[in-house]
């Protein structure tokens, strides 16, 4: 849980906020302070984006306000018979239970190729749930500011990157032969750049390379994945982070 005091949290926010948007201005950042005094959102841990004009919660930014706020559980369930596999269309039903004996807040979440972001093209079925979630989320904790991953292709479309892909020689992932940083300091090193979430980057590695961990892909999956992470972080970073919060587990009911 997030025990920062609202006091430095504002004070953390306003920074990285003027460091990742230039352009703001001070209602932008009047509105950022209301947010923050109010749901306690963090800029640096991705729980809020700006976007074309206005500020957005994201899923982990909800996901925090769950946990904080002792949330009971969230079930979802998948409706099969408004989802299409076939054409990439799913259904998503959600339920957010805040306490034992609650009714639940119910909120349904739909996704397929025409109202995704190309960022996340081929995730359809995880950003229904979590649309799903969301909009279950946001109507249990009377929250009307729209989260990012609802907003559907919001991005633009991202332009052919010009960065090279790393070497594909035959080097261990613990070094390199042409004086390049091995594998896992390249990761470390776009993690700590770009400000995002190393454990969620692991499961987007994995998940990219086919594996159960990155630990089990090979050296030339691995490059190729810090190759696409570094091109969608210096392309579009907020839309990187949409897709890395859809890695993001949901609250767990209790037993």
């Amino acid at each position: 849980m997030n025990k920062t005091p609202t006091f430095k949290l504002l004070s953390q926010n306003q920074r990285a906020a003027r460091l990742r948007y230039p352009s703001l201005q001070p209602s932008d950042f009047k509105a950022l302070s209301d947010l923050t005094r109010r749901l306690r959102l963090s800029v640096l841990q991705g729980e809020v984006l700006y976007i074309d004009g206005k500020w957005y919660i994201t899923h982990a930014g909800l996901l925090r306000i769950a946990v904080r706020r002792r949330c009971l559980g969230i079930r979802t369930i998948l409706q099969e018979r408004q989802s299409d596999p076939l054409a990439g269309r799913w259904v998503f039903k959600a339920t957010v239970y805040k306490s034992r004996g609650s009714v639940g807040f119910a909120g349904y979440g739909d996704a397929d190729p025409s109202n995704v972001s190309s960022m996340v093209r081929g995730a359809e079925l995880r950003i229904a749930e979590t649309r799903a979630v969301n909009r279950a989320l946001r109507k249990a904790y009377g929250i009307g500011l729209c989260s990012v991953e609802e907003l559907g292709a919001f991005s633009s479309q991202p332009r052919p990157s010009t960065t090279p892909s790393p070497s594909n020689g035959h080097s261990s992932s613990n070094g390199s032969g042409n004086g390049q940083p091995r594998l896992r300091d390249q990761l470390c090193l776009l993690i700590r750049q770009y400000g995002l979430d190393a454990n969620l980057v692991k499961a987007y590695a994995a998940d990219f390379c086919g594996t159960q961990t990155l630990s089990g892909a090979t050296r030339e999956l691995v490059e190729s994945f810090i190759s696409h992470l570094s091109s969608a972080a210096k392309e579009n970073r907020d839309a990187l982070v949409c897709k890395l919060n859809s890695y993001s587990q949901p609250v767990e009911a209790r037993s």
